[in-house]
């Protein structure tokens, strides 16, 4: 029997306990993954100039697009903002 801290958790306790609790979870992803690129499409929809008043350029935009290694697309933008206030 092994003991654990007051602040531990299991390593079940982090996961779903059920198939419907993990099911769920999966479209929760699903649909937030949607909701970016819906947003992100939107973004490229806008003219150069609103990009600049932003900060960002279409570049930046299809960064985003592909963010991985733990790097959220609001991330990348945000990170482009900077660099391109410095600029």
């Amino acid at each position: 029997m092994a003991l654990s801290l007051p602040g531990e958790r299991s390593v079940a306790a982090g996961s779903h306990s059920t198939i419907f609790g993990a099911f769920f979870a999966w479209v929760a992803q699903v649909k937030a993954a949607r909701q970016r690129r819906t947003a992100l499409k939107g973004l490229m929809g806008l003219d150069a100039n609103r990009l600049q008043d932003l900060g960002i350029d279409r570049g930046d935009i299809a960064d985003a697009m592909v963010a991985r290694n733990g790097r959220t697309p609001g991330m990348v933008l945000s990170a482009a903002r900077a660099r391109n206030a410095r600029a």
